[in-house]
């Protein structure tokens, strides 16, 4: 699986990422922005995938190559 940076361009994969980010942050983990726009943990996530502060493995879909650059080491 590659490790990402970039949010995910399909919508679904978006909100499954910032949901497991948000849960990591109701359980006590410290945001990875210096100052979030909002207090509520969704919208924190929501803000740390949009700015690349999140990193995340995806499995390639059937058919997708994967690109040097996204493969791990």
């Amino acid at each position: 699986m590659a490790v990402r940076r970039k949010p995910p361009k399909s919508q679904f994969a978006f909100v499954v990422v910032a949901a497991r980010r948000a849960r990591q942050l109701m359980s006590g983990a410290p945001p990875l922005i210096e100052r979030p726009r909002s207090h509520h943990p969704t919208r924190i996530a929501q803000e740390e995938l949009l700015q690349g502060r999140l990193e995340y493995e995806m499995p390639p879909l059937p058919g997708e190559e994967l690109d040097e650059s996204e493969e791990q080491e």
